[in-house]
């Protein structure tokens, strides 16, 4: 007779180091394609004025529309996560990025570009949202802060590429369609990291203990009220600071030719230059918080250096390396702590649902500032005759800084009181 020690299940390990850092990687080259596909527009900003006859607004709804249905679907791609599974999600995810991004190249019809863009951004916003689960899922209580700013690393990685096309791939931007057809070519790798990660994520089931809570039989909408004040802090921080960078990303290449008479090639390594910053930064200033916490205080100081840069641009002469160093360097320390902090905030069941929550309210703040910008532009009569216009939208985007920073405060004040969850304090390694 057997003994019943025997029936006793083998407990499992944990996977390797190194097994976990390959996931890292694979599951980031889905990112990889996604931002790349995403910033394919703001370099061909100009080629979609001249050769097709698109206003500034008609270019701001190429990124607003993307956001728009992440207005209600990210959330559903939070709780799609929660209920299926990250490796599952993002297969899913990926698909629909690759699919929207062949559908923007392939005419110039307004209408068909932008349904194009609203398919990819149903992929999109989902995608980030089933990765940083998957990333929570592999890290927390570990290197999560660092963990996370290398997938951003390497998604950055995309944003770098695309914005310095007109360099590498200077002979495809003699036709605006040429530069899409790449961004195609590149969002291949969404399809291709989320079925690696798949069959990793497989073996890893079978081999190893990994630590993630059982899957959620069912959503209660009511949960979606019940994250505390910190989070919303959170996820208010979110939405004002991507609305002041992403939107000005959109017309920054452009902005750059118009306002301060740079060539295409250099417009769009100014503004990659932002994206630069970050690759290297945000897992430096990730390694950092793990290691001293005080991770409000980070997101206050990375707030406080967004309100000065757009006025710079706008009434200096300060050389634009200046502003956007500035701008690269608040890009890579507030994303670097405000993600992975979620996880201290939110139960861990729930975690793809509170990040999709929070995708979900920076979508509309996108959506919102791609159409508002744009608008102010033309109001404005921005444009290489009229630099001047552009001053709207930079003290826009200025307000929007110290709204963050104000939120920013907000949050550690709450972190420091009766209520907190260790965003002050916690330290990794």
């Amino acid at each position: 007779m057997t003994d019943a020690a025997d029936r006793a299940p083998v407990s499992k390990r944990p996977p390797p180091v190194l097994y976990r850092w390959v996931v890292l990687v694979v599951i980031s080259l889905a990112m990889f394609g996604n931002y790349y596909v995403y910033d394919a527009v703001s370099p061909i900003a100009d080629l979609l004025k001249a050769q097709l006859g698109f206003s500034d607004s008609q270019i701001g709804l190429l990124n607003a529309i993307y956001s728009v249905p992440n207005v209600v679907m990210v959330l559903l791609g939070g709780i799609v996560v929660d209920r299926i599974g990250v490796k599952r999600a993002t297969f899913v995810f990926g698909v629909l990025c690759l699919v929207g991004a062949g559908v923007t190249a392939a005419t110039g019809t307004l209408a068909v570009m932008a349904t194009g863009r609203l398919i990819f951004g149903i992929g999109a916003e989902s995608l980030i949202v089933a990765v940083t689960t998957a990333l929570a899922k592999w890290f927390k209580g570990k290197e999560l802060s660092f963990a996370f700013g290398v997938n951003l690393t390497i998604a950055r990685l995309g944003s770098f590429a695309a914005l310095n096309s007109p360099t590498w791939a200077k002979p495809a931007f003699e036709h605006w369609q040429a530069p899409l057809v790449i961004a195609t070519a590149m969002g291949v790798f969404c399809v291709v990291g989320a079925v690696v990660y798949w069959v990793l994520e497989n073996r890893a089931e079978a081999r190893y203990a990994l630590g993630h809570a059982a899957p959620v039989d069912r959503v209660a909408w009511s949960d979606l009220f019940k994250f505390g004040t910190s989070f919303w802090y959170v996820v208010l921080l979110c939405v004002t600071f991507y609305s002041a960078i992403f939107p000005f990303q959109t017309f920054a290449v452009k902005f750059f030719i118009e306002a301060h008479g740079a060539t295409r090639e250099y417009g769009g390594f100014l503004s990659s230059l932002l994206t630069a910053f970050a690759m290297v930064c945000t897992p430096l200033f990730g390694y950092l918080v793990d290691r001293v916490a005080r991770r409000a205080l980070f997101m206050m100081l990375g707030s406080l250096l967004l309100v000065p840069v757009y006025l710079l641009m706008a009434y200096t002469d300060v050389p634009l390396l200046v502003p956007m160093a500035m701008m690269g360097v608040a890009f890579s320390l507030i994303p670097a702590v405000m993600w992975p902090a979620v996880a201290y905030l939110v139960d861990e069941r729930r975690l793809g649902t509170a990040y999709g929550v929070m995708t979900m309210i920076q979508n509309i703040g996108l959506a919102g500032f791609n159409f508002l910008i744009g608008w102010a532009n033309d109001v404005a009569g921005a444009s290489a005759a009229n630099p001047g216009g552009y001053a709207l939208g930079m003290w826009i985007f200025s307000g929007l800084g110290f709204v963050g920073f104000l939120f920013a405060w907000l949050l550690r004040r709450q972190e420091t009181g009766p209520h907190a969850h260790g965003l002050e304090t916690i330290r990794v390694g």
